[in-house]
């Protein structure tokens, strides 16, 4: 190995340390909280750990929002949970812009009002229960940590993290997710 190698070598593996030493904290936090499910926990820190997202296929009542919301607040992230619906459109979760009007001017103009993906953690609950274009709304921001409202892109807080969960398909009133979001 190169002389020039060895300290980007050392602080790879000192940052490997440091985040095996951060999970176990996480973990152990969570343990207090969340019993069991053991295997749903780890598979979510290492999306988080990897900058990407999660799908959880189940019922309700496996304590999803509690393990999200709990995971929030031991990073001291800020949460949000998206109930989706057959009536949801793509900018209640994005946001949209609002006439507003100078009440000492009366001049007229917009202001954008920001949706609940405006969060560094998101749980997106029953995903497949809203129709597809609602669905490419999440989607974008996944893939691109942005949103577009108008003619307007605008950046997410970092970190950014979604724990998607989806009914099984045998339910009524779901919609199959793409495979680029199953992805």
């Amino acid at each position: 190995m190169k002389p020039s190698q060895e300290p980007s070598a050392q602080q790879d593996v000192a940052a490997a340390r440091r985040l095996r030493e951060s999970k176990e904290i996480i973990l152990g936090q969570l343990r207090r909280i969340i019993v069991g499910q053991e295997a749903v926990v780890e598979e979510l820190l290492v999306a988080l750990f990897s900058r990407g997202h999660c799908l959880l296929v189940g019922v309700p009542g496996l304590a999803k929002t509690l393990l999200i919301s709990s995971l929030a607040r031991i990073l001291d992230l800020e949460f949000r949970r998206i109930q989706f619906t057959p009536d949801l459109m793509p900018s209640d979760i994005t946001g949209s812009d609002v006439l507003e009007e100078n009440p000492v001017t009366r001049e007229r103009s917009f202001r954008f009002l920001q949706g609940p993906v405006f969060a560094h953690m998101i749980l997106a609950d029953e995903i497949n229960r809203t129709p597809p274009k609602t669905q490419s709304a999440l989607l974008q921001a996944m893939q691109e940590n942005q949103v577009t409202s108008g003619a307007q892109t605008r950046p997410l807080p970092l970190p950014f993290f979604v724990l998607a969960t989806q009914n099984p398909n045998e339910q009524e009133g779901t919609y199959p997710l793409p495979e680029a979001q199953l992805d």
